[in-house]
């Protein structure tokens, strides 16, 4: 079983259609959304949710005013001026450090787990999809990005499916390194930009700390070919493989809006048969071959 995480720099480069296109595509697999602090793959495969679980992050600080003399040395403490004079912690203004808990002198303070966001084993069109929802304002999505991988993997394995297609996150933050480790390749889906090479950079040189190989997608190629060369360059130079590049088109947007990938919304169109190259190439890839994956 392997997995192909889809990243970028930035959000809005394309990943989650080409993770839609690409589900029409595969042979057995299940989808995993890891964006979970915006995730939208929902919105195009309509999932219908089998199993529902609380996801419990970090705590919050809660001072016991019967345990509480007054002393002071938690708002000293408070990096972030969450606890008021009267020793009551804002839960928007406390970080969840545990400073505060530590080293209290009366022990007078709690840090109960609190509950920050949702995840969920669905069934879409396409196959199984597990997925998540962060709470407003919460924290730890690297920790719900690794909880939704988990079990993925797990029903992958139970299922005896042969890839996991992953939407990942966008940067090079906690939540992407929570999406890229373990994982058998990456795709980079990069704009033709100054800042899309700047970010490719910055992922390149982040899978390579944990050994994971990439492959280059360049979206709407045709707005700058001179950037498109500069980013095939640089991959080149970085021994990266190539594995097609996605012309502009308006129909990208109308099969968002109609709620389907391009290749349900228009399989003989330009779109289509570059993303059809596109997973050929992924699945032909030395990172990704040896388990000879089906190709629909």
């Amino acid at each position: 079983m392997k997995e192909l995480v889809i990243v970028s720099g930035k959000g809005g480069t394309g990943k989650t259609s080409l993770t839609a296109a690409f589900s029409c595509l595969a042979g057995r697999h299940i989808l995993c959304d890891a964006d979970v602090d915006a995730a939208d793959l929902h919105l195009l495969l309509a999932p219908e949710v089998v199993q529902r679980h609380d996801f419990m992050g970090g705590g919050k600080a809660v001072i016991d005013p019967e345990r509480c003399n007054g002393c002071g040395q938690c708002r000293d403490l408070c990096r972030f001026e969450a606890i008021d004079g009267d020793f009551i912690v804002d839960p928007i203004a406390c970080e969840g450090c545990g400073v505060c808990v530590d080293l209290c002198p009366a022990e007078a303070i709690d840090f109960p787990i609190q509950k920050c966001g949702e995840w969920f084993v669905s069934d879409t069109r396409m196959g199984p999809m597990v997925h998540a929802r962060l709470g407003i304002a919460e924290e730890n999505s690297g920790k719900l990005v690794s909880c939704i991988r988990r079990e993925a993997q797990r029903l992958a394995d139970e299922q005896d499916l042969e890839i996991i297609i992953t939407d990942g996150p966008p940067g090079i933050g906690c939540p992407v390194i929570a999406a890229i480790g373990g994982a058998t390749a990456l795709l980079l889906v990069v704009e033709p930009t100054v800042s899309g090479l700047h970010d490719m950079s910055r992922l390149v040189d982040l899978a390579r700390h944990f050994r994971v190989p990439c492959l280059l997608c360049i979206n709407k190629f045709d707005l700058n070919l001179e950037m498109t060369q500069k980013l095939e360059d640089e991959a080149r130079e970085r021994k990266m493989q190539i594995v097609g590049r996605v012309p502009f088109d308006p129909l990208i947007t109308e099969a968002m809006i109609a709620a389907r990938s391009v290749i349900e919304y228009q399989h003989d169109s330009r779109i289509a048969v570059a993303v059809r190259e596109i997973w050929h190439n992924i699945v032909a890839s030395p990172a990704m071959n040896s388990l000879g994956i089906r190709i629909m």
